[in-house]
């Protein structure tokens, strides 16, 4: 049987997201913590949508909450990278 991978950079599959799912997973968040769906290199912008449709047909769309986002700790100026690597 082929396996349908939902986060590529995980290799996350169809099947596990369904099972968090069912499992309580009521969030991209929620998700992302027991499949770490989203945590490769995109960074879940390829998977991010297909997980939240999952998350739609299994709950009420109203109670689908957006995912969070880090800002930086603060902004740093690219010349100060630069000048820290010299010292």
């Amino acid at each position: 049987m082929n396996e349908e991978y939902i986060c590529r950079c995980e290799e996350v599959t169809r099947k596990e997201i369904e099972e968090a799912i069912a499992d309580g997973a009521t969030t991209l968040a929620g998700i992302k913590r027991r499949t770490r769906a989203g945590m490769g290199l995109c960074q879940g912008r390829t998977c991010q949508r297909l997980i939240t449709q999952m998350l739609a047909k299994a709950l009420d769309p109203a109670e689908i909450k957006p995912p969070t986002s880090r800002p930086p700790v603060r902004a740093i100026k690219i010349g100060e990278i630069v000048e820290g690597e010299y010292e």
